[in-house]
């Protein structure tokens, strides 16, 4: 009966660790600029930084990009559209294959914004 308890107890405990984590939440800024315009300068600072983009869509508000160096840094843009002259951008970042927190993004987000000469 113990025997069959302990397998029991660490089956849970090997169980518990393929756990899910919880996302990381993105990024985010508010820009006195259209996406079509933001999406387009997140681009331009990313290939100034090294990146390679690997995917962008304009129609869709969204860009992907990667810096191959090790560890493998990749990043994900999604621009919105808010309004005619306004737009959200949301940044996710991976280091290595893990997400990075948003407050480490909030630097390149800061780029992007004295980019678009919109830094207060």
């Amino acid at each position: 009966m113990s025997c069959r308890l302990l397998a029991g107890g660490l089956l849970l405990v090997m169980l518990a660790g393929c756990a899910a984590t919880s996302p990381v939440p993105p990024s985010e800024m508010t820009l006195s600029a259209p996406a079509e315009t933001t999406l387009r300068q997140a681009v331009e600072l990313l290939v100034e930084q090294g990146y390679v983009i690997r995917h962008a869509d304009l129609a869709l508000g969204r860009a992907e990009a990667s810096l191959a160096r090790w560890p493998e840094y990749r990043v994900t843009l999604q621009v919105i559209e808010q309004g005619e002259n306004a737009s959200l951008i949301r940044v996710m970042a991976q280091r290595g294959g893990k997400p990075l927190p948003a407050y480490l993004l909030d630097p390149w987000l800061a780029s992007l914004q004295a980019k678009m000469g919109l830094a207060h």
